[in-house]
């Protein structure tokens, strides 16, 4: 195989899985998922180089990962031992880029700060943050990553007209294209983002851009609940105002963002411990944006909000920001797992209430922040037991499905969660996703280990 993978991409391009060079390659940022023992780590420059790879490997029977930037949460770019690791490191330009029709093409190895500079020049932006800017365009696109400017912008699906991809054997496919409709068959385009490199390898990306909105105004609302808070996000929303940002944070993961941001907000000694929520207005111009600020301030004050605060501009940014990083601070805290899951957006303080008893339950802390404005939670838990820590996610897990959510809202299953995907999933729906992967890949040449496994 090593002889094949120097001819596909070049003897340079080719490293040992076992080269302690790459040894920060064979995982991602998951914290309860080991890393993997490829054979081979390549580094393709471009699409016929990568079909050429998976061509090579599946003729001697390795399995295929594709790797971004690395910043995945759930080990969807941890290679199974034996694997051929696809790098798209060398795959990192934007090759097209049409103000007038407002998309980019792109490689999947661009990360997302480099793509939103490049449309920045044009008085455009990638909107897609999920909270690190240095992730590949690739990387979220297998994950559907979402972010905070979701409750505003939508994740990635909503974003990315059309790909190029190679196939488990090898052949190119191209779906969509620089069109922002289109109705003529099956949408593969969809049904490639998210599948986490278990479907295609995407070598090439179209994407939408947006208008920069350079007015913003932040506010964050202390309140005495996290039920208070659900209510207020939906008077928010119901109003019209359209946050860029809509987030929800608890007492300590507060203290956390802003000790490790070391952010002092100055807020009274009897609110720093609230449920808080932190809101983003964006638009043109500053006049309506004050405007809107200064009805949602209102708004908050009926809600409940123990107090609304109006954050100067260097502040807000710094929060905003620290928010975005949070896993961060809570992993410098010493959390034991990660996890992030979608609710109905009625039901979140319900299931926090329940993650937090299911936490108890087996002597784990659980704490939380989330996208307020769409229901997705994530948690940070202490439980260093392996058994108990295990316990606790699975109860936290079912505890969101059982409220009518979904294991999952943005960082995807990986192999963090592929066992609580077919323990939690729908049968049916489970076995029609076996059946297409099946189809695709009967060989089970791409990421096998990841997501619903065969």
């Amino acid at each position: 195989m090593l002889h094949d993978l120097v001819d596909a991409v070049g003897a340079e391009h080719v490293v040992a899985g076992d080269d302690p060079r790459v040894a920060d390659l064979c995982r991602d940022e998951a914290l309860g998922v080991p890393a993997g023992k490829p054979a081979y780590v390549v580094w393709p420059a471009g699409r016929d180089e990568v079909a050429a790879v998976v061509r090579v490997a599946r003729a001697a029977g390795a399995s295929v990962t594709a790797r971004g930037a690395g910043t995945g949460l759930s080990g969807a770019a941890t290679p199974d031992d034996g694997a051929v690791l696809v790098s798209f490191a060398r795959m990192d330009r934007v090759i097209q880029l049409d103000p007038v029709d407002a998309v980019a093409v792109v490689q999947p190895g661009v990360t997302l700060g480099d793509l939103d500079a490049a449309a920045g020049e044009h008085g455009l932006t990638y909107p897609v943050h999920p909270g690190e800017l240095s992730a590949s365009v690739g990387g979220t696109v297998a994950t559907n990553a979402g972010g905070m400017r979701a409750v505003r912008y939508g994740v990635t699906r909503a974003h990315v007209l059309g790909l190029e991809a190679v196939l488990a054997d090898g052949s190119v496919a191209r779906t969509g294209g620089r069109l922002v409709k289109v109705s003529s068959g099956y949408d593969l385009t969809q049904l490639l983002i998210g599948s986490e490199g278990t479907l295609a390898l995407v070598t090439e990306v179209v994407v939408r851009l947006h208008p920069q909105l350079p007015a913003r105004r932040t506010v964050l609302a202390p309140f005495r609940s996290a039920e208070a808070v659900t209510a207020a996000v939906g008077q928010v929303l119901a109003s019209g105002l359209a946050p860029s940002v809509c987030e929800y944070l608890d007492g300590p993961t507060m203290r956390a963002v802003c000790d490790a941001a070391d952010l002092t907000l100055g807020l009274p000694d009897g609110l720093v411990d609230a449920d808080h929520l932190l809101i983003e207005l964006a638009g043109r111009r500053q006049e309506r944006v004050d405007e809107d600020a200064e009805e949602l301030a209102e708004l908050l004050g009926v809600a409940g909000a123990a107090d609304v605060f109006d954050l100067a501009a260097g502040s807000a940014r710094r929060l905003v920001e620290a928010r975005e990083r949070a896993f961060w601070a809570v992993k410098a805290a010493g959390a034991d797992e990660i996890v992030d899951l979608v609710v109905p957006r009625s039901a979140m303080a319900t299931f926090l209430a329940r993650a937090r008893a299911a936490g108890d339950a087996h002597g784990a802390r659980v704490l939380g922040c989330g996208h307020a404005g769409d229901g997705n939670v994530h948690l940070a838990v202490f439980q260093p037991d392996p058994a108990r820590l295990a316990a606790t996610l699975h109860d936290v897990l079912a505890a969101g499905v059982a409220l009518g959510g979904a294991i999952s809202g943005e960082h995807g299953v990986g192999r963090a969660k592929a066992g609580h995907l077919a323990d939690l999933g729908d049968p049916v729906a489970l076995d029609v996703v076996r059946r297409v992967r099946a189809a695709l890949d009967p060989e089970g040449t791409l990421n096998p280990g990841c997501g619903l496994r065969r």
